[in-house]
């Protein structure tokens, strides 16, 4: 089960270079339900997630590095690039950062996982965080590959 909360970020924080990072790939075979395959660093992944926005199934198989070219090259729409920063935020909470690439390098993501949904109902985020945009589809992944 995945329980998030998504914002967008108007203004990156300072030294985010100093912050583990992951490179992010990622392209969609499927939207309705979203079925995912993700190159993250030197892994791989292929995801399937079900309805909902703040709180959704999720479930992820790894693949090998042939697997997951072979099914890049039947993916609809955009293949995604993102550079991902791991920011702590608390004990348990750390802020994933999405620097996204073309054509979307002017768009930021800051995503919070939580360990339960009356958690990510009582976050308060950080003041540099802009517009909680957790129940707009329009900033879903799958969306932005379209």
């Amino acid at each position: 089960m995945e329980i998030e909360r998504k914002y967008l970020i108007h203004k990156l924080p300072e030294n985010l270079e100093t912050y583990p990072c992951k490179k992010i790939e990622q392209a969609y075979l499927c939207t309705e339900p979203v079925v995912r395959i993700r190159k993250q660093d030197q892994e791989y992944f292929l995801t399937y997630k079900g309805k909902g926005l703040l709180v959704r199934e999720e479930h992820n198989l790894p693949l090998t590095e042939t697997a997951y070219l072979h099914l890049k090259e039947k993916a609809d729409g955009i293949i995604l690039s993102k550079t991902r920063y791991l920011l702590p935020l608390s004990h348990t909470l750390t802020i994933e950062l999405d620097v996204f690439d073309a054509p979307y390098e002017n768009l930021w993501l800051a995503e919070v996982e939580f360990p339960t949904k009356e958690d990510a109902e009582n976050f308060l985020p950080p003041p540099w965080f802009g517009e909680d945009v957790t129940f707009s589809t329009k900033y879903q992944n799958s969306t932005l590959s379209l």
